[in-house]
């Protein structure tokens, strides 16, 4: 059973990663972002304490998301262990799940600001299936409608420059000390983010000793 986590700034392409990892080792993907915006789009009470924090580009309370958490993974649906996003995001949350859970390791995304307001800003969302796209190298077919659904694409309300700096601000603050916390335990990798998926995937599955990705189309 392998219990990883992986940990990056706002953009830096921890959901695709995981996913890929997920699917190719059969462990449960759990992106704490998405179960929130599940919510939001189904219009929950915690949906809607969801949105107002969202729109400030402040992160949502520590009770809230150790819950989330808690909850989901008190399912006990990963046989072959799991892979979790966005979490923990400061020292407290650090704390909470080391003394739950024996990861195996934590995956770091690095990205510099710059690249990370690029690829933001350029983020778009279908607000009917949630479909995500960027606007640099996922643009859909036909020009701001969903190619699933043909509902107009948003911009999430976190996905502001306001809203972004404001997240930088406390990713640096309060997100880079978790790391030290892990780095004690000797389980943090270093990945580059910036190149292609398919790339940082492989750097990824390299630090950890896993098999190499090889692309559906390839196979």
């Amino acid at each position: 059973m392998r219990k990883y986590v992986i940990m990056g700034v706002q953009g830096s392409g921890k959901g695709t990663q995981a996913q890929l990892l997920a699917k190719d080792l059969g462990l449960v993907h759990i992106g704490v972002g998405d179960i929130f915006r599940w919510n939001v789009r189904n219009h929950t009470k915690m949906g809607a304490q969801v949105r107002r924090v969202m729109a400030s580009g402040e992160l949502i309370g520590d009770d809230v998301v150790e819950s989330v958490v808690r909850d989901r993974l008190e399912q006990h649906d990963w046989n072959f262990g799991f892979i979790i996003d966005g979490f923990p995001r400061n020292g407290r949350q650090a704390e909470f799940f080391m003394e739950s859970y024996d990861i195996d390791a934590v995956i770091h995304l690095e990205l510099p600001d710059d690249e990370v307001r690029r690829r933001v800003l350029s983020r778009r969302l279908c607000p009917n299936c949630g479909m995500d796209y960027n606007l640099i190298a996922d643009r859909p077919e036909h020009e701001g409608c969903c190619d699933i659904c043909g509902h107009e694409l948003i911009t999430r309300a976190d996905d502001t420059p306001e809203a972004l700096e404001a997240r930088l601000r406390d990713y640096h603050e309060k997100t880079r000390p978790v790391l030290e916390l892990f780095r004690r335990k000797e389980v943090v990798h270093d990945v580059d983010g910036r190149p292609p998926v398919d790339e940082v995937q492989n750097a990824i599955r390299k630090t950890l000793g896993l098999p190499l990705y090889v692309p559906a189309e390839d196979r």
